[in-house]
């Protein structure tokens, strides 16, 4: 972790879950970062607390769905550290429900924040990333490759759009030193599982690990520049599922999660 004394870590939706652990981990390490995240309060109470106890955090309030926030991030970010050199496309959230229970709306939502909110990340950061050869982490999702839930539609074909985004993009960046590593987590105990279980009423804290934990995985998947990353066990069986097991079977499994 020696390698992340005074690195500036860029990271969206640093608010909760898998955001606010890696701001900790990061700091923990000698890191500065900038907090961006719609809920201000919180992530300013974050950036006291790190910048107490670990390195200067700042937090900026900051929704991707807004054209133009980012850019005043990024703005805000050089005149405190001068530099980015990692950012951190967090920002996303779920709209669960059945095709005939949503309209185009929720679609359009969904794909507004987990999509183009990563885009606008994207965009924002990408002089600054050719600057410093640095790295860009898409946060996607296990869904983006395979979905084993009924009503996860909206969710999943955001994660799947991402998923297209990935490897073309690592190869136009690479022309400028620029790592691109994509990260697919699977359960996570975070608020987001909690509001998306509540309203699914499915039971998995077995598969779950914390996102304390999927900050590690993910600084390190980070440092070593690797493409993409699927994390937990039960992820990459789903993973292996979709690639050599029947669609029968996948129901199958299903039906054995659910009554966890």
């Amino acid at each position: 972790m020696d390698s992340l004394k005074n690195k500036v870590v860029f990271i969206t939706g640093a608010s909760s879950g898998i955001g606010e652990a890696l701001a900790c981990e990061y700091s923990k390490n000698g890191a500065n970062i900038i907090l961006l995240a719609r809920r201000f309060d919180l992530i300013s109470s974050l950036a006291e607390k790190l910048s107490k106890k670990y390195q200067k955090c700042i937090a900026i309030k900051c929704d991707v769905t807004h054209d133009g926030d980012l850019e005043k991030a990024v703005f805000e970010g050089i005149k405190n550290f001068g530099k980015i050199d990692i950012v951190v496309a967090n920002a996303g959230f779920g709209r669960p429900g059945k095709l005939e229970d949503l309209n185009l709306n929720d679609y359009k939502e969904q794909f507004e924040t987990n999509v183009f909110g990563v885009l606008r990340t994207i965009y924002a950061t990408l002089a600054e990333l050719k600057k410093s050869k640095g790295s860009v982490c898409i946060m996607g999702s296990v869904n983006g490759i395979v979905s084993l839930f009924e009503g996860t539609s909206a969710y999943t074909m955001s994660k799947f759009a991402l998923r297209g985004l990935i490897q073309p993009l690592s190869l136009e960046l690479s022309h400028n030193n620029i790592s691109v590593i994509h990260v697919m987590p699977g359960f996570v105990k975070t608020e987001f599982d909690k509001k998306y279980e509540k309203k699914k009423k499915q039971k998995y804290d077995w598969l779950k690990i914390s996102a304390e934990e999927a900050a590690l995985l993910i600084i390190k998947a980070i440092s070593n520049k690797n493409l993409e990353v699927v994390l937990t066990k039960h992820g990459k069986i789903a993973v292996l599922i979709e690639n050599y097991i029947p669609f029968k079977f996948k129901k199958f499994i299903n039906s054995l999660i659910s009554t966890k």
